[in-house]
């Protein structure tokens, strides 16, 4: 045991663990620090696989110490945040229950989508604008 956090060189989901905090941890500081999958991954030199597993709780799949502490310190968090998320179930920010703060992440999430479309329809405005301008 190193400062109250279990020692282990990997991990599979136990009953005493708790992934879905991990995975709300981790989406919810991507949401505050605007960075997407494939910036994370770079960052902290986790595959994107491995990371989307990390996102979605792990659900049965092994996850190296090494991995959450890459993530961590590419969140800008302290090396050993993630497993401490993982050994007490609490979220990083402390104000919202986890199922809560899903529910606006992906609230987030149609938001971004919606604007995305719009803007894919203002191009197209733009683009008949333009044409019929020049005729």
């Amino acid at each position: 045991m190193s400062n109250g956090v279990p020692v282990h060189t990997a991990r599979s989901p136990r009953p005493d663990e708790d992934w879905n905090a991990v995975a709300d941890a981790v989406n919810s500081r991507m949401a505050q620090q605007r960075i997407g999958q494939k910036a994370l991954a770079d960052a902290s030199g986790v595959s994107v696989a491995t990371l989307r597993r990390i996102q979605h709780g792990a659900h049965g799949r092994r996850v190296q110490n090494a991995t959450l502490t890459a993530v961590a310190h590419a969140l800008d968090w302290p090396d050993d945040h993630l497993i401490r998320v993982l050994t007490a179930g609490t979220s990083p920010t402390g104000t919202a229950p986890p199922a809560i703060e899903r529910e606006i992440l992906a609230g987030i999430g149609r938001i971004e989508q919606q604007l995305a479309d719009l803007s894919l329809r203002l191009a197209t405005v733009e683009e008949l604008v333009t044409a019929h301008a020049h005729r």
